[in-house]
Formats: C-alpha cells, structure tokens, sequence
C-alpha cells in the first residue's frame, strides 16, 4: 500500500497465485498503492491526507472482498494457463538454476512492459494538444488523463486551475474521489497481466466500482454542504 506497484508484485511474484487471486490483487493494489506520495498531491488540490488514505484503504478492501465473492469461472489468462506448470527438481543446483533463469526470463518481460509503457506515455505527453490543454484544464481531460496515465498527471494538471479558483470544491471532490479509485489502469493492470490476472475483469470492476462510489461520495457531500448552508 505504501510502496509503489512493483514492490507489490514482487513480493506476490513466487506466491503461484490464481488467475482469480492476481485479479483480486490487481483490483486492491491498484485503488490502494504509492499512498504516501500520491496523497501529497491529492491535498495539493484541496483533498487531506484522511480523507486519501481512508478512502483508498477502505475502498481497496472492499472492491477486493467484492472480486473475492466472484466465481473463479468468470476470470480467465492463457498466460497462467500456458505458462505456468508443476515442475521437479532433481537437485538443490538445478532447482537454483531454474529459479534464476525463470526470474531473468520474466525480469526481461518487465522492462520490455514498462520500456513500451513508458514511451507511449511520453508520446501522449509530448502531443501539442496535451501541452495546449494546461492552460484550459477541463473536468474530462483531467479525468481522462488521470484514469490512463494516473494521479500525478490527472490530479496535477488541476492543481493551476484550483489555485486559481476557476474549478469548484465540488468538482475537485468528485474528480480526486473518482481518480483514487481508478487510475492508471492500463500500466497497473497490465504489469498484473503477466502474471496471469484478467485483464478486463480488472479493469471493469475499477471502473465500475469508481462510477458508483464517487457518486454516492458525491451525493453525501452535496448534503452535507447544503446543511452547512
């Protein structure tokens, strides 16, 4: 929750999960991951530090629980399927070996992963029509910019046009709210892809979960101001 995406995968890397189990894991790290620096700049535009981390937690948990009461039948991966398989070692040296090679073979799949990832991200980021929209952020962009490429550039963009006062506290609300639950949901979801997670379940039950409880959030918050008036 703390470290960033691939700190998780490492440690869940020799787990041999399920295609279910790197589902539920992909849904949870990634509403919930990086929250330290990732808080910073949703209080940058007006969100505080309890309000990130508690919404983020307990969102992560219960989207997870969520995923968890699915059948298994509804998530699929060739990956696991094809490459993963019941092994015998016959001895500690060729176990070893193996181990090392496996981890060398998928270490390689990574960085070609986030090589790729990250060069698509600084083409977009390098388009004319990204650089001309920072000087008129809109609620979509934001959103949108956000959910592919993730909270430091979705929530960043916003933070000019917060100081400036020309976007509403609302707007912020429901625009950070949605942001934390579903963001970057490509890079995210594709580094857990490798492991064998469904990619579309993942990707579907962030967004869906995202729509819905931004807003509830956002119906409380309306009430909550009107009785503040």
């Amino acid at each position: 929750m703390f470290l960033n995406v691939y700190g998780a995968i490492a440690f869940a890397a020799p787990l041999d999960l399920t295609i279910h189990q790197w589902t539920i894991l992909a849904v949870f790290i990634g509403i919930c991951h990086s929250l330290v620096v990732e808080s910073v700049i949703m209080k940058k535009i007006g969100l505080s530090n309890t309000y990130s981390y508690t919404l983020r937690i307990t969102v992560g948990f219960i989207v997870a629980f969520i995923t968890a009461l699915m059948p298994s039948q509804w998530f699929s991966s060739t990956i696991v399927e094809n490459s993963f398989k019941v092994l015998e070692y016959s001895s500690i040296t060729d176990l070893l070996y193996n181990s090392f090679l496996n981890s060398m073979i998928l270490s390689v799949k990574i960085i070609l992963l986030i090589i790729v990832l990250i060069f698509i991200m600084d083409f977009i980021k390098s388009r004319k029509f990204i650089q001309d929209s920072k000087k008129n952020v809109s609620k979509g962009f934001s959103l949108t910019v956000g959910i592919f490429l993730g909270i430091t550039y979705g929530a960043g963009i916003l933070i000019k046009e917060v100081e400036s006062g020309r976007i509403s506290k609302e707007d912020i609300f429901y625009i950070g709210t949605f942001l934390m639950i579903c963001h970057a949901i490509i890079e995210d979801t594709l580094l857990f892809v490798i492991f064998g997670a469904d990619f579309t379940m993942a990707i579907v039950i962030r967004t869906v979960s995202a729509i819905i409880i931004s807003y509830i959030l956002l119906l409380i918050y309306r009430k909550n101001q009107d009785k503040r008036i």
